[in-house]
């Protein structure tokens, strides 16, 4: 493990299900849009959002191959666009409720951008990201918030700093809107 690669916070070793701030419930796909959380920063503040590729459609590669640098740009007139974005997210939740995880939790995913949260900037640097498969404009699946809550409970045990639940229009208000309106918040078990 390179020094880069090593976690700066305590990270859950022996807690169940979780290893270095990886969730065994979750398909495991590496993303090298990622780098250390500044010294001391667990995560506080958790950040929800919606994303399909391309926009409005689901199920496909596309969202894994944007998070690991490997989108075809020739594949979408939208794609050329956003080929070249190093983001990621901690994890994310397809409509069938598959859960897959790109970063540990003890490192700092690229998926808040330029973003304030009570005062503070910079959200990468104290959050966890989890993207749900969808658009602002349709409902979200029941799989999808089952499997959502399912992992709030399990990052909550093993992260008790977590303490805030956010979404990205939250956090970059008038750049964002998603997880958007159709985004039930009370199905959320906080």
């Amino acid at each position: 493990m390179t020094a880069d690669s090593t976690p700066n916070f305590p990270a859950p070793v022996l807690a169940e299900g979780w290893h270095e701030g990886w969730y065994a419930a979750a398909r495991r796909v590496d993303s090298p849009n990622q780098d250390a959380r500044p010294e001391a920063d667990a995560p506080s503040l958790l950040v929800i959002h919606a994303i399909s590729l391309p926009p409005g459609q689901f199920g496909g590669p596309e969202v894994e191959a944007l998070f690991t640098n490997q989108l075809d740009p020739t594949r979408h007139p939208y794609f050329a666009q956003i080929a070249d974005l190093r983001v990621s997210a901690h994890f994310f939740i397809r409509r069938t409720g598959e859960l897959v995880q790109f970063v540990p939790c003890s490192r700092r995913a690229w998926h808040a951008g330029a973003s304030h949260w009570q005062g503070r900037e910079r959200c990468n640097d104290f959050s966890v990201g989890i993207e749900m498969e969808g658009a602002d404009d349709q409902p979200f699946t029941e799989p999808q918030y089952r499997v959502l809550n399912t992992l709030i409970a399990a990052l909550k045990t093993v992260y008790p700093s977590l303490l805030d639940i956010a979404g990205h229009s939250d956090i970059a208000p008038g750049r964002k809107t998603d997880p958007g309106p159709c985004f039930d918040w009370g199905r959320v078990k906080r």
